[in-house]
C-alpha cells in the first residue's frame, strides 16, 4: 500500500508541475472588460461609418479579431508558454500553421479558378442546348 501512495503523491506532484493556473477574478474581469472594448470598437467603426475606406475598416475589425482571440487565449484558456509544458503553445502553432496553408490554398485555387475560366457571351448562351 505504501507503492500506492507514493504513485498518488508523484502523480500530483507531476500534475502541478504541468498544470495550467487558473485565473482570479480580476483576471476574468480584465479579460472580460477587454473583449467588451474589442467587440464595440468594430461595432461602432461599422455602424457609424467612422472611416471612408471600406478597406481600412476591414483591416482594423481584422486586426481587432486578431486581438481578441489573443486575450481570450491568455485570460480565460490560460494559455501561455508554460501550461502543459510548452504543449498547448506548439499545439495552437501547429493549428495556425495549418489554418494559413488552408486559406492560402484555398485562395489560391479560387484566384486562378475565376482567371482561367472562359467567359460567356450573351451569344454563347443562346446557342446552348
Amino acid at each position: 500500500m505504501s507503492a500506492h501512495t507514493h504513485q498518488d503523491s508523484h502523480h500530483g506532484a507531476h500534475h502541478d508541475e504541468h498544470g495550467s493556473s487558473h485565473g482570479s477574478r480580476k483576471s476574468y474581469l480584465i479579460g472580460f472588460g477587454l473583449s467588451v472594448v474589442l467587440t464595440f470598437i468594430p461595432f461602432w467603426l461599422v455602424m457609424t461609418g467612422a472611416l471612408e475606406s471600406k478597406v481600412a475598416t476591414s483591416l482594423i475589425v481584422i486586426s481587432l479579431a486578431v486581438i481578441q482571440i489573443i486575450v481570450h487565449m491568455i485570460y480565460f484558456l490560460h494559455m501561455d508558454a508554460k501550461s502543459e509544458g510548452g504543449w498547448n503553445l506548439m499545439a495552437l502553432i501547429f493549428t495556425i500553421v495549418l489554418v494559413v496553408i488552408t486559406l492560402t490554398g484555398s485562395l489560391w485555387v479560387m484566384y486562378h479558378l475565376v482567371n482561367n475560366m472562359m467567359p460567356i457571351s450573351a451569344h454563347d448562351m443562346r446557342n446552348m442546348p
